[in-house]
C-alpha cells in the first residue's frame, strides 16, 4: 500500500504557500547534484528529483558548483561527502555559505554508511554550513523521500524566511515608525522613520532596554494600564507624550501589539507610532461636541420620544448626518483604544476624550456614558406617563417581560395542554376541490388590497389552509420540500387547528394575514434580488406558525401569571420561543403532516434555523434593535451607493444585499413588518384590525384585574380607553420609521398612501374627542 502511494507522480511545478496572512506561489524547485562521479547514490538522487518533478542540475568540481549555484540560486544542494580524494566537500559549503544568495539554501551531505563504527558527530557538518546529514543509500525511495521531507520541511520554512524580505522592505520604507522589541523590553529593530522620528542615529537603539532610553514621561499609573493590557495579550491603542534624544517632547498616536512566538508565549511587542502634528484639534473638536450638545440639549425637548430614537429619513438625504460622522471619526483616530467589546471600546475612547475636554463637554459625555452603560441601547426612552400613557403602556405592554410579581393566582398555560394533531381533524380537500365562493375571495390573493376578512367569512373562520394551499402552491413549496400536496394540506389544517378561535385578534385569520403581507413583500423585485428559495420557504412557513397557540395575552401577563411557559423559557421571548418550539413538534409527531420528512438533513437544519430566527424577530423587545441595524446595514450603505452615483454598480449592491448577514436582517424585517403591517392596510380593514386587538387588549386588563396581577397597560380600560389615541401612540412609535426604512429598500407606495390615509383618520377622530373606532352616524 506504502509503495504505491510513494509512487504517485508529485506535481511540485507550481505550489501556493500560506505564510500568516501572505498568500505566496513558490516555483518549481532546484537542486544541484555535486558529485565527482556517477554511482547509484547519485543516479538515486536524480532518479528522484526527476520523479518529483524538481529542476537538477549536476556538478563535477566545486568550482562548476560555485558557478552553477551563483546561475541558478538553486533550493537544494547536495553534497557528496564520502570521497575526499575527489574534492574537500565541508569547503565547498563554506565557499557557498559566503555568498549571498544561500542564506536560505538547504545543503545536504551525504556521508559514508559504518556499520562497524561508533556513529560521529554531526557538529562539524553543522559548522562547515550543512543544513543536513544523509547516510548513504542508494535506493531510490530512500531519495525520493528524502527530497518531499526536505521540500515541506526546511526548503519550505526557508522559502517563507525568504518572503519576510518583502515585510522588512515594508518596514523600511513605512512612514509610521515602528519598533519591535523583545518580551523584555529589549529594542529588536527599529525603522528609519522611527530613528529619524526620535533622532537617533542607525542602529543607536538595538539591544537597549526600553528603560535605558527616555521615551515616556506620563505617570506611573498610565504605563501601568498600558503594560497590564498588552502582557495579557491585548493590543492597545491611544496617546502619550514621548521625548527624544535631544529631550524635546512630542505627541504620539501609538498602537502596541503583542505577538505569541515560542512556547505561545508572548515573545515581541510591535509599537506603530505617528505624529500628531495638530495639538489644537483636541480642543477644536471638543468645542464643537459642546457646540452641539447644547444644541441637542435645547432642542430635544421639542422632538418626540420616537424621533428622538431614530429617524430614518435621513437616509436618503444628502449628507445630513456628514458633521456628526465626522466628529466622530475624528474623535476615533484622536484617541481610541482597542478592546475586545465595540461598546467597551466606544466607553474607552469616551473616557479619553473627558481627560482634555472642558468641564462642559465632560459632562455631557458622562451623560452619554450613564446612556451608554444602560442594555437597552436601541429602545427610545419615554419621558413621563403623564405626557403619552398611550405609548408608554404599549411600551410597558409590549416591550417587556412583565413586572415579575407573582400573585399566587398563576395562570395556566403549559405545553402540557392538549394541542390538535393530524390524526383527530378531517380530511381536508384539495386545492382544486375548493368551494367557488371561497374560490372568489382569494381571486385578488397577489394583491396588496386582498380583504382578508372576506375570506374569513367565507371559510367560517379558517382561512389559513385555503390562503396557505394557493400561495405555497405559487411559490412552489411543495417541489422544494419533496411533499406532496396531501402532506401540505394536513399540515396547515393542523397549525391552523392549534390557532385559538376564540381570541379576536391572535387566531388564524391573523396569520392568514401575515403569510399575505409576507407573500406580498417576497415578490417585490429587491426582495427577490436579495434571498435564496430557502429564504422565501422559511419565510412563508415561519409567517404561518408564527403565533400558533397565541393565548390572547402578551409575554408580560403570562411572566407576571407565572405561567408554565414563562417559567419553561426563563421569562425570555416566551410566546416567540412556544410558537416556534410547538410548530416543529406538532410537524414533525405525526408523518401525515411532516412536511419536511423528505428534506436532506443538512437542508432541513438550515430551513429550521431561519424559521427559529424569523419567528423570533416577531418579539417586541427587540423592535428597536432590529430597524436600526437594517437601517445601519442595508438602508445607509444602499443610499450612500446612490448618492456616489453607483446605480449601476451591480457588483456593490449584490454584496449590501448578498451578504450573509444582511439577508438574516432582511429576513427579520420583513416578517416583523408583515406581523404588524394594519396601519398599512386600506382603511377597512385597518379599523376591524384596530377593534380586534383593542377587545384583545381589553379582556386582558379585565383578566389582570379578576386576578390581582399588575395592570401592565392600564390605559386599555373599556370603560375609558381612546382606541384612536393608542393606534396613533402605536403608529408613531413603532410603525412610521419601520415602514418608512422598509419602503425605502422594496418600494411600497401604496402602503405608505394607505398608513397616511389612515393616521389621517384616527387623527380626525382623535381631534373630534371620539375614542371609538368609527364617528357617529350623522
Amino acid at each position: 500500500m506504502w509503495e504505491s502511494l510513494a509512487c504517485r507522480k508529485h506535481d511540485a511545478s507550481i505550489t501556493d504557500v500560506q505564510f500568516g496572512p501572505m498568500r505566496l506561489r513558490r516555483d518549481q524547485l532546484q537542486v544541484l547534484l555535486v558529485f565527482a562521479e556517477d554511482d547509484d547514490q547519485s543516479n538515486g538522487f536524480r532518479w528522484a528529483c526527476e520523479k518529483a518533478g524538481f529542476r537538477c542540475n549536476i556538478a563535477r568540481t566545486p568550482k562548476s558548483a560555485l558557478e552553477s549555484f551563483l546561475d541558478k540560486h538553486h533550493d537544494i544542494i547536495i553534497i557528496d561527502h564520502r570521497h575526499s580524494r575527489y574534492f574537500d566537500a565541508e569547503a565547498l559549503c563554506r565557499s557557498i555559505r559566503t555568498t549571498k544568495p544561500s542564506e536560505n539554501t538547504v545543503i545536504v551531505g551525504v556521508v559514508q554508511r559504518h556499520a562497524d563504527r561508533e556513529e560521529s558527530s554531526i557538529l562539524p557538518l553543522i559548522s562547515a554550513g550543512f543544513s543536513r546529514r544523509y547516510v548513504e543509500n542508494s535506493s531510490r525511495m530512500a531519495c525520493y523521500n528524502e527530497l518531499i521531507q526536505l521540500e515541506f520541511g526546511q526548503v519550505q520554512a526557508q522559502f517563507k524566511l525568504r518572503a519576510c524580505n518583502s515585510l522588512f522592505a515594508a518596514l523600511e520604507k513605512s512612514q509610521e515608525a515602528i519598533e519591535i522589541t523583545s518580551e523584555d523590553h529589549v529594542v529588536q529593530y527599529v525603522n528609519p522613520a522611527f530613528e529619524t522620528m526620535m533622532g537617533y542615529q542607525i542602529g543607536e537603539l538595538i539591544e537597549k532596554q526600553l528603560t535605558e532610553v527616555p521615551i515616556n514621561e506620563k505617570k506611573a499609573d498610565f504605563l501601568e494600564t498600558i503594560n497590564s493590557c498588552i502582557k495579557i495579550g491585548k493590543e492597545w491603542q491611544g496617546m502619550y507624550y514621548a521625548k527624544k534624544k535631544n529631550g524635546d517632547s512630542i505627541q504620539q498616536n501609538v498602537k502596541i501589539l503583542p505577538v505569541i512566538g515560542q512556547g505561545g508565549k508572548i515573545r515581541h511587542y510591535v509599537s506603530i507610532s505617528r505624529l500628531c502634528n495638530d495639538n489644537n484639534k483636541v480642543e477644536k473638536t471638543c468645542e464643537c461636541i459642546q457646540a452641539e450638545s447644547q444644541t441637542d440639549i435645547q432642542t430635544c425637548r421639542q422632538k418626540d420620544t420616537r424621533k428622538g430614537s431614530l429617524d430614518v429619513r435621513s437616509t436618503t438625504s444628502r449628507g445630513s448626518d456628514g458633521s456628526s460622522q465626522r466628529r466622530r471619526s475624528s474623535m476615533a483616530r484622536v484617541h481610541s483604544m482597542t478592546i475586545e467589546a465595540p461598546i467597551t471600546k466606544v466607553i474607552n475612547i469616551i473616557n479619553a476624550a473627558q481627560e482634555s475636554s472642558p468641564m462642559p463637554v465632560a459632562e455631557a459625555l458622562d451623560r452619554a456614558l450613564e446612556i451608554l452603560r444602560t442594555t437597552e441601547l436601541y429602545s427610545p426612552q419615554l419621558g413621563t406617563k403623564d405626557e403619552d400613557p398611550h405609548t408608554s403602556d404599549l411600551v410597558g405592554g409590549l416591550m417587556t417581560d412583565g413586572l415579575r410579581r407573582l400573585s399566587g393566582n398563576e395562570y395556566i398555560l403549559s405545553a402540557k395542554q392538549t394541542h390538535q394533531v393530524a390524526g383527530s381533524l378531517s380530511s381536508p380537500i384539495s386545492l382544486n376541490d375548493i368551494p367557488p365562493r371561497i374560490t372568489e375571495a382569494m381571486e385578488n390573493e397577489e394583491q396588496w388590497d386582498f380583504d382578508i376578512f372576506e375570506l374569513e367569512a367565507a371559510t367560517h373562520k379558517r382561512p389559513l389552509v385555503y390562503l396557505g394551499l394557493k400561495i405555497f402552491a405559487r411559490f412552489g413549496i411543495c417541489e422544494f420540500l419533496n411533499c406532496s400536496e396531501s402532506t401540505l394540506r394536513s399540515w396547515l389544517q393542523v397549525i391552523e387547528a392549534n390557532y385559538h378561535s376564540s381570541n379576536s385578534y391572535h387566531n388564524s385569520t391573523h396569520s392568514a394575514d401575515v403569510l399575505h403581507a409576507t407573500a406580498y413583500f417576497l415578490s417585490k423585485e429587491k426582495v427577490k434580488q436579495t434571498l435564496d428559495p430557502i429564504d422565501e420557504v422559511a419565510a412563508l412557513i415561519a409567517a404561518t406558525v408564527h403565533d400558533v397557540d397565541h393565548p390572547g395575552r402578551t409575554n408580560s401577563f403570562l411572566c407576571n401569571a407565572g405561567s408554565e411557559l414563562a417559567i419553561l423559557y426563563n421569562d425570555t421571548a416566551v410566546l416567540e420561543s412556544h410558537h416556534a418550539a410547538l410548530a416543529f413538534q406538532l410537524t414533525t409527531r405525526d408523518g401525515k403532516c411532516n412536511i419536511f420528512k423528505n428534506m436532506e438533513r443538512n437542508e432541513y437544519r438550515t430551513l429550521r434555523q431561519v424559521i427559529i430566527d424569523m419567528v423570533l424577530a416577531t418579539e417586541m423587545t427587540k423592535h428597536f434593535e432590529h430597524v436600526n441595524k437594517f437601517v445601519n446595514s442595508i438602508n445607509k450603505p444602499l443610499a450612500a451607493l446612490e448618492e456616489n452615483g453607483n446605480n449601476g454598480d451591480g457588483e456593490s449592491i449584490k454584496t449590501v444585499l448578498r451578504s450573509p448577514e444582511n439577508r438574516i436582517l432582511i429576513k427579520r424585517m420583513l416578517i416583523k413588518c408583515a406581523d404588524i403591517s394594519n396601519p398599512c392596510r386600506p382603511i377597512e380593514q385597518c379599523i376591524e384590525w384596530a377593534g380586534r386587538i383593542s377587545e384583545e387588549y381589553f379582556a386582558q386588563t379585565d383578566e389582570e384585574r379578576r386576578q390581582g396581577l399588575p395592570v401592565v397597560m392600564p390605559v386599555f380600560d373599556r370603560n375609558t380607553c381612546s382606541i384612536p389615541k393608542s393606534q396613533l401612540s402605536f403608529i408613531d412609535y413603532f410603525i412610521i420609521d419601520m415602514f418608512d426604512a422598509w419602503d425605502a429598500f422594496a418600494d411600497l407606495p401604496n402602503l405608505m398612501e394607505h398608513l397616511n390615509n389612515n393616521i389621517k383618520y384616527w387623527k380626525g377622530l382623535d381631534a373630534r374627542n371620539l375614542r371609538v373606532l368609527r364617528p357617529p352616524p350623522e
